[in-house]
């Protein structure tokens, strides 16, 4: 093995958690206040983000449509983007890193693997997040989907930061929190995958699985491109 490839939000960062404070916050500022708010705010986001993934809507569009959607309203796309501004200020702000994260990031480059990140977001967001929360120092290098023809499950995104490490599918191992995003969609292209499940989501599952990053278990090697 020579790279252990990571997904960010929800298997390094806790995006959850941030989305669903600021979520809470910002529906209270336009009446909406009950508690599915966080669940079905969830739900909206994963369905148009799941679009903006396969390239039907654009990074902003999906934004726009999950306010739409959220509010069941008819909102021009100024409207739209106004009221996702409240609720991202909040999100941004609401940032942290899981404890596990920074540790498994060292280990793995303290075996002399190359440690990435293979992430389903904006590049611009994702890098001020990495930088924010002190993980771009950590790694080696950093792929966000909007510079792809498409994001993760689908095969190119794999295999672009395969190509961008020089190495074939075996040769490296991804580790994310989605079960078909992050492990299902590698192991079809031939790439080894760890399924992080933190909150015991998936435990009939028949991928490696494991609860924290301090599982994680590699093998050491010298890092591509080291001397002998």
């Amino acid at each position: 093995m020579s790279a252990v490839i990571f997904d960010l939000d929800d298997t390094l960062v806790d995006q959850v958690t941030a989305s669903g404070a600021a979520v809470v916050a910002w529906a209270a500022t336009v009446g909406v206040t009950d508690p599915g708010v966080p669940a079905r705010w969830a739900a909206v986001s994963e369905r148009h983000y799941a679009r903006y993934q396969r390239r039907e809507v654009t990074f902003s569009g999906q934004r726009r449509e999950r306010v739409r959607d959220f509010l069941a309203a008819d909102l021009t796309d100024a409207e739209a983007d106004e009221l996702f501004a409240g609720y991202l200020e909040r999100y941004e702000a609401g940032w942290t890193i899981f404890d596990d994260a920074i540790p498994a990031l060292r280990r793995v480059r303290a075996a002399g693997l190359t440690a990435a990140v293979l992430t389903n977001g904006d590049e611009g967001q994702q890098r001020r997040k990495m930088d924010r929360l002190g993980l771009t120092s950590e790694v080696d290098l950093m792929v966000a989907s909007s510079a792809l023809p498409a994001g993760k499950p689908d095969p190119r995104a794999y295999r672009h930061v395969l190509d961008l490490l020089g190495l074939a599918p075996e040769a490296a191992l991804m580790v994310g929190d989605s079960l078909d995003r992050d492990v299902r969609g590698a192991l079809a292209v031939g790439l080894p995958a760890v399924l992080l499940d933190r909150f015991g989501a998936h435990p009939g599952t028949d991928v490696r699985r494991i609860s924290t990053l301090d599982e994680l278990t590699f093998s050491e090697r010298r890092r591509v491109g080291s001397g002998p």
